[in-house]
């Protein structure tokens, strides 16, 4: 029986199945010189290069998204709360 190959690509998605190193860990989350999206060290797909300027542009917008849906849900409750509601049963 032929033996799986543990990476590779289908469909131009990059995939490695290999047990994960800490210099690789390292060395795929921060690559110099290369653009902001690199091949993931474990997995499938791709992950964020933290050594290219637009990641921390990216995380900051999804923090910043991250912030206001969080305040703006729980400013929510808290009128839900005050506020009387009328329910009209029709027979």
């Amino acid at each position: 029986m032929p033996k799986k190959p543990s990476s590779g690509e289908i469909l131009g998605v990059p995939y490695n199945f290999e047990r994960p190193s800490l210099s690789r860990m390292v060395s795929s989350y921060w690559e110099p010189g290369e653009g902001m999206l690199v091949k993931k060290p474990f997995g499938i797909g791709y992950t964020l290069n933290l050594a290219n300027w637009r990641s921390w542009v990216v995380i900051a917008v999804a923090g910043g998204l991250l912030w206001q849906e969080r305040s703006a849900s729980s400013k929510g409750e808290e009128a839900e709360e005050d506020e009387a509601v009328e329910v009209i049963v029709e027979d």
